[in-house]
């Protein structure tokens, strides 16, 4: 049976505050639990009003606090913004309070734009091509404490929290298979080498002390409701989203439009629907059906949802449309 877990970016609406994303990120998480979600991932974004997530493993202890069983992750820190010691420590205490929860997810990208990225007091070209040998050295500090070693992570050390890479490359793929770790794959909004990704990962893959087998995750888009109708117009707040992203004029999450041809030109409308090719969209027969579609093509191992649905109460209801269709196909 695939697992199924949801990102979830806590999006911010329009008029409405980052605190009430907060607060209705735990009361998804709370409802993802009662539906048999098995992860709850949380991603690192700056700069971005629409988005409450950027301090990740703040977000994720209170996501934790209000959840009892549910595993909490980053989908992802983007190692390159920080220290791997102080990813170490923080995830190290998140998994010193809610043990046997705790994921963490790495990323190259910055997850945010140059001018942020400065504002950030990293060199992130430098750091990035470092990717390699600092998440080696953020599984360093999560492992026992060897003899002569000076430096520990207080918490972290002896944690083993789980790590996984993602990406929407090969890159990702081969460093993955080359360290012996989970692959978390990006197609919910870079599909392109989602199919390569995962044949490479998998052929190169080199068993390690934190996992035997391959292990892949692959990630889409779900805008589920009672009707296709309906489902297709909650996509237009994601749309909008994606489309003033690269205009450069990220703002809160709008309302659905009625009609998704008067989002943009004809050149923006058909990157975001690229983009955000891989979308379950629809009802539940429909859902159900591209869902399956989709597992058998990947033959993922788990498969991480998320959908930025303006409407609270229609975003779990989507989410609970997805649950309800994974669990006919599970039987």
């Amino acid at each position: 049976m695939t697992r199924y877990s949801l990102l979830d970016l806590a999006p911010v609406n329009e008029g409405s505050t980052p605190r009430q994303a907060l607060l209705n990120a735990a009361d998804l998480a709370q409802h993802a639990e009662s539906l048999g979600y098995s992860r709850f991932w949380m991603a690192e974004h700056h700069n971005m009003t629409g988005i409450a997530s950027a301090a990740t493993p703040v977000a994720l202890g209170h996501i934790a606090a209000n959840t009892s069983s549910i595993g909490v992750g980053a989908a992802g820190m983007m190692l390159p913004n920080h220290a791997p010691l102080v990813v170490a420590e923080q995830f190290g205490t998140l998994e010193s309070l809610y043990p046997g929860r705790v994921d963490l997810g790495l990323g190259r990208a910055p997850g945010t734009d140059q001018e942020t990225l400065r504002a950030l007091r990293r060199d992130h070209h430098s750091a990035a091509n470092r990717f390699p040998q600092e998440v080696q050295e953020l599984l360093h500090f999560l492992e026992p404490v060897q003899p002569g070693q000076r430096v520990q992570a207080v918490p972290g050390a002896g944690t083993r929290v789980p790590v996984w890479i993602l990406g929407s490359s090969l890159f990702g793929a081969q460093l993955a298979a080359a360290l012996g770790l989970p692959y978390a794959f990006a197609s919910h909004f870079a599909p392109d080498m989602l199919d390569e990704a995962i044949r490479v990962y998998r052929e190169q893959f080199q068993p390690s002390e934190r996992l035997a087998r391959p292990y892949v995750a692959a990630a889409a888009n779900v805008f589920a409701a009672d009707t296709d109708m309906e489902g297709r117009r909650l996509m237009t707040s994601m749309e909008q989203q994606f489309i003033a992203l690269r205009r450069g004029t990220p703002g809160p999450l709008q309302p659905p439009v009625d009609d998704p041809d008067s989002l943009g030109s004809r050149a923006e409308l058909g990157t975001a629907r690229h983009a955000l090719k891989e979308s379950a969209v629809g009802s539940p027969e429909t859902v159900e059906r591209w869902l399956k579609a989709f597992l058998e093509r990947t033959g993922s191992d788990e498969l991480i949802l998320t959908g930025q649905i303006h409407d609270h109460d229609a975003r779990k209801h989507s989410f609970g449309i997805a649950a309800d269709a994974l669990g006919n196909l599970s039987t």
